[in-house]
């Protein structure tokens, strides 16, 4: 049998408790706490003395103690054995009634992408092609070269954005709004933040010293008169409001520019799923009537996946010089890796294929959804786009049973209270229909039907 070697003992010669009591309950502690199990085997007092660098008289003296009180046993001809200490912690009985994990739920909260449709030969592709380049030097912290140009032209064909402003690639839109806050803004900035709204970015603003203001939104998005004199920038999604869905149209989006102009705000424009739109074509971006004013920010993570982890940025000269400055100065840039696959998706034509196979599939699904609950006399709400519908409920009790309630059926859902930065006002359920399959969809209907209080 092996010597125990590492003992966690430590000795404080200035201390007025003699080593020879510190050895001993260094030891006892050890065979208390596991890190001496029972029949390990002790080095000799003389060894520890020297590996201490004291007596023998003084470790002898540990041994007795420790000998007297039970803890080890010495055996002729072998050596000195701990005999007291706990064995391995038994298992624990399961629960007959055990809460199931998210990962064991039907997945419909919002936010996901719908992963099981990427062409995974597609996908092998673009890895494999993304990797025969060589490692990088020195870095990026605009973005590949390569992934800008590939946003620019995605941009232009899937969102109608034909700017002159820069394209810098991100880590995705809260890193990205954190980072604008910190490099363009003042900690103690007043931020302007829809209500209820995206908590991430609320979390990245409030992260880099803002204070984050709601602002209510009504079934046009954002009101922009509500937002206060004292902000210096508003954050708001206006393709597909998050999470109540609305669409904000022309008129509103023009009134928004002009009051940033007016008052110098800065405008952060989080088009967080905007090519996912089925009905008619999407409204023109902030960016494009503001273009001056509005910091244009777009994700993979809703139509490929998180696991990317890149996005885009598209912003006026000067907000793009202070965010580089920013980067420089931290050292953060965004992921090559990510952008690299980007980049062969979009050069081999199997991004847009994806993107024609994902609108498709998400209308289905969309239509499903709204008929199924419909039906069931489920109100629901929120425009026709995105990954996401809205079932509105009557009061906060409401929401907590039915978010119960469909735990207890297997489902995942998403309750609106979590999503305000104030007192709730708003509540209902968030249901997502993309992270889940189209079986589970079918089956989850059904069961969320009898599940959702009214």
């Amino acid at each position: 049998m092996e010597i125990a070697e590492d003992l966690p003992i430590t000795l404080h010669r200035e201390s007025s408790v003699s080593l020879a009591v510190q050895i001993a309950d260094a030891l006892r502690n050890a065979a208390t706490h596991g890190a001496l199990r029972g029949g390990d085997r002790l080095p000799s007092s003389r060894a520890l003395a020297q590996r201490l660098g004291v007596s023998r008289t003084v470790t002898s003296a540990a041994y007795e103690q420790l000998h007297a009180e039970g803890w080890i046993d010495g055996r002729h001809g072998s050596g000195t054995f701990v005999t007291a200490a706990p064995g391995p912690l038994p298992a624990q009985p399961q629960s007959v009634e055990r809460t199931p994990s998210n990962d064991e739920l039907i997945d419909l909260a919002p936010g996901a992408p719908s992963a099981a449709n990427i062409d995974l030969a597609a996908w092998r592709r673009a890895w494999r092609a993304a990797a025969d380049g060589p490692p990088q030097i020195r870095p990026y912290y605009e973005g590949l070269p390569t992934y800008r140009t590939a946003v620019a032209e995605h941009l232009l064909r899937h969102r109608g954005l034909s700017s002159t402003a820069t394209v810098l690639a991100t880590n995705g839109t809260s890193s990205a709004t954190g980072e604008i806050a910190a490099a363009v803004l003042e900690r103690g900035d007043v931020v302007a933040m829809e209500e209820p709204g995206y908590l991430r970015s609320v979390g990245a603003l409030r992260a880099a010293g803002m204070q984050v203001v709601p602002v209510p939104v009504d079934r046009e998005g954002l009101c922009v008169d509500a937002i206060p004199a004292a902000a210096r920038a508003v954050y708001c999604t206006p393709a597909h409001q998050y999470p109540l869905g609305a669409r904000m149209p022309a008129a509103r989006r023009i009134q928004l520019v002009e009051l940033a102009r007016r008052a110098g705000l800065l405008v952060i424009e989080d088009d967080y799923d905007g090519e996912l739109r089925y009905d008619t074509a999407p409204l023109p971006l902030l960016a494009t009537i503001g273009p001056d004013v509005v910091v244009h920010l777009g994700t993979t993570s809703k139509i490929l996946t998180p696991a990317l982890g890149v996005g885009w940025m598209v912003a006026p000269p000067r907000v793009a010089d202070a965010v580089l400055r920013y980067r420089e100065w931290t050292g953060t840039k965004p992921s090559p890796a990510g952008q690299r696959v980007v980049v062969e998706l979009a050069r081999s034509g199997d991004l847009a294929r994806h993107l024609r196979r994902i609108r498709k599939e998400m209308s289905e699904r969309r239509t499903e959804t709204v008929d199924t609950l419909r039906r069931a006399g489920i109100s629901v709400t929120g425009d026709d786009a995105g990954a996401h519908v809205v079932l509105p409920l009557p009061s906060s009790d409401a929401e907590t049973a039915s978010v119960a309630r469909g735990r207890d059926a297997g489902l995942l859902l998403d309750g609106l209270r979590r999503h305000h930065i104030g007192a709730p006002q708003t509540f209902g359920i968030a249901l997502g229909y993309t992270a889940c399959n189209r079986a589970e969809l079918t089956a989850a209907l059904e069961l969320i039907v009898s599940t959702v209080v009214l």
